[in-house]
């Protein structure tokens, strides 16, 4: 039996690393094999990815070719494997990422959709998305900030876009800003 594919997106902030991983755990309660996952991968590209966002120089299309680049990786040797297996995926980020991020950045939708196009698509996608300022105060209380997370304009027009595209697609949006546990409980909710 194929496994199942969720995956949490939202800006820099808004609590999906914490919650992925609070929400593998709890279907691992249930009795599921959940596996937890990320994009950027900490695959070869990912590795790549993250060591230069850390030194603040990736021209816009550059960044989200490698993006993809390592989806494609992390869809041929960690997501297809798993789901061969049965496994349930909880994924932090994915390929929604790109197309928000991108078209943040300027890029054109129609070329980061096409892309993009041939990759699997979760069976459930949710949105964590806290109040901007949430988000703001979260990115300004890490130590070292990546050259997205530096960028208060990006970081608004990147909330702005999942907003937008949370409404134009009818994608289910959890405000991560209350306790954990009543965050996991509706994400738990969701992802059944």
């Amino acid at each position: 039996m194929r496994g199942r594919f969720i995956v949490l997106e939202g800006p820099d902030g808004s609590g999906t690393t914490t919650h992925v991983s609070l929400l593998a755990d709890a279907l691992r309660a249930q009795g599921e094999d959940a596996i937890v996952t990320q994009e950027p991968t900490t695959g070869p590209i990912g590795t790549f990815i993250r060591q230069e966002l850390s030194k603040g120089v990736i021209p816009a299309a550059a960044l989200q070719m490698l993006f993809s680049a390592d989806r494609a990786w992390h869809v041929e040797d960690v997501l297809l494997p798993a789901l061969e297996e049965g496994k349930t995926i909880v994924c932090d980020r994915y390929l929604l990422s790109t197309l928000i991020y991108g078209q943040a950045l300027g890029l054109d939708s129609e070329w980061l959709e096409h892309m993009n196009k041939n990759f699997i698509r979760p069976d459930t996608l949710i949105i964590v998305l806290p109040p901007f300022e949430t988000c703001f105060k979260r990115i300004n209380k890490r130590e070292t900030k990546d050259m997205l997370e530096s960028q208060d304009a990006l970081q608004r027009a990147v909330y702005d876009g999942y907003i937008a595209y949370a409404e134009k697609h009818s994608i289910p949006v959890v405000d991560s800003s209350a306790e954990k546990t009543v965050v996991a409980s509706q994400l738990l909710n969701l992802a059944k």
